[in-house]
């Protein structure tokens, strides 16, 4: 594996939606969500001088959540004024314990905390945009102003809210790379086969995002 040199100057470490809610025991739960936390803060005590997190935010009653849809159930999709939207459970709920960010993160090298998903009407998947692909989240500005070039991601969950990042990021010119031991993600059934894992990862190699162990910052 090819070891990658990083640059405080221009490199940073993006932590997405390291939250209770997403792990066992949560409205949400990714396989193995909590896994991806003592990884990540080996990497925000270690290689990373600068971080952000994003933080899933949903107000009671989010237009998301199949409880909103009678007759809708968990995982299926509707049409929304922006496009396909699938239905979750009720998860991220604000003020919530399991909302917060998981308290075992260590926070020293987070430097900002975006919000997303906070707006009832539009859910948030990327730390960039949310789901109607107009409405900012203003993290873009924040790393141009910083002068950040390469964005490393990890979190929660690979095929969703990590690999939207990700694709976001590529599209506005970023190099990005995604932590594979950092991530897991929720592995929804697609049609012809395989999984959203799959279908993300090959969307996301096709726009030039590598997938990287952690073994490449020794």
């Amino acid at each position: 594996m090819t070891a990658i040199r990083l640059d405080a100057a221009t490199d940073i470490l993006g932590v997405v939606d390291v939250q209770p809610t997403f792990m066992p025991g949560g409205e949400l739960p990714v396989a193995g969500g909590e896994a991806v936390v003592p990884v990540i803060n080996r990497l925000l005590a270690g290689p990373f001088a600068h971080a952000f997190a994003t933080q899933d935010w949903h107000p009671p009653g989010h237009s998301s959540f199949a409880s909103s849809h009678p007759g809708r159930a968990p995982f299926e999709s509707i049409e929304m004024p922006y496009g396909p939207q699938t239905l979750w459970p009720d998860h991220a709920i604000q003020g919530s314990a399991t909302a917060a960010l998981h308290p075992a993160l260590a926070p020293a090298r987070l430097e900002l905390v975006i919000r997303k998903g906070f707006r009832p009407e539009v859910d948030s998947y990327s730390a960039f945009f949310e789901n109607d692909r107009r409405t900012t989240t203003g993290l873009h500005g924040w790393l141009r102003e910083r002068g950040v070039t390469r964005l490393f991601l990890a979190g929660l969950a690979t095929d969703y809210c990590v690999a939207y990042s990700a694709e976001d990021a590529a599209r506005l010119g970023y190099q990005v790379f995604v932590i594979e031991e950092a991530c897991r993600g929720i592995g929804l059934p697609v049609e012809g086969g395989g999984t959203t894992i799959d279908a993300a990862r090959r969307r996301l190699e096709a726009m030039g995002v590598r997938f990287v162990g952690t073994a490449a910052f020794a």
